[in-house]
């Protein structure tokens, strides 16, 4: 038993096999596909916005060149690491799609991700965002509910960063471009490949915060239930004056 889960509440069921699977999935996905693009990144570390981008061009932003240890594979090889890099973005696509369509039946996306007005209120974001700062968990019910600075995050990442990735980096493959033009619809190749980057950022990021918060709110409890599906609910803290 983890030292996190000594003190905990009633023991319940929080996350469906569905959504496990696409979690695991989805992270080693993302994972192998982050740590093969950055050799991609290697290979010309320049990014540009516009039809077309070179070594004589001016790139808005150039990448630092990656060490071996964040790469796949870890000794340069481009060709190897675009056969990674699409390879596990199939997966990343269909496991989207499988875990979109599992969501819609099981009614996850509407009972779990859906946004009300009173949590989209000003003063309720604010209240939130100083309990993420103060690292102030949810405790017994709530504990069980994605607060409004979650579902924000999952559509941000679920609806915007995973499909935008998926699109942009077809659009980078010469040979689906034959079939349709992807990178017209983002003002030409360079800037499509600038917007990729930023996706890739943007998903890597949001894996380290959570990750940290992982940690903090109890790594035990927390990966268990992403792998069983049990989760021990956090006691509400005890009144002022109570013994706890």
């Amino acid at each position: 038993m983890g030292s996190d889960d000594v003190k905990g509440g009633e023991l319940v069921k929080r996350h469906r096999i569905s959504t496990r699977i696409w979690h695991w999935i989805n992270a080693i996905a993302v994972i192998a596909m982050l740590m093969s693009g950055l050799t991609i990144s290697n290979a010309h570390p320049h990014l540009y916005w516009g039809e077309f981008g070179a070594n004589f061009d001016q790139p808005w932003y150039s990448p630092p060149h990656f060490p071996a240890w964040a790469t796949i594979p870890s000794g340069y090889n481009l060709a190897l690491a675009r056969i990674w890099h699409l390879a596990f973005a199939w997966v990343l696509a269909f496991g989207l799609l499988a875990y979109l369509v599992a969501s819609l039946i099981t009614r996850h996306i509407q009972r779990d991700l859906t946004l009300t007005r009173a949590e989209i209120a000003p003063s309720h974001l604010w209240a939130d965002i100083k309990d993420h700062a103060r690292l102030r968990f949810p405790t017994g019910a709530a504990a069980l509910r994605y607060n409004v600075l979650q579902k924000l995050t999952y559509i941000a990442v679920i609806f915007i960063l995973i499909p935008l990735l998926i699109l942009t980096g077809l659009g980078l493959s010469p040979g689906f471009n034959a079939i349709l033009p992807i990178p017209d619809l983002f003002g030409g190749r360079a800037t499509t490949r600038s917007i990729h980057f930023i996706c890739a950022g943007g998903i890597a990021l949001f894996i380290l915060v959570h990750l940290l918060l992982v940690a903090l709110a109890g790594p035990y409890n927390e990966i268990r239930s992403m792998i069983t599906g049990r989760y021990r609910i956090p006691p509400d803290p005890a009144p002022a004056g109570e013994p706890t």
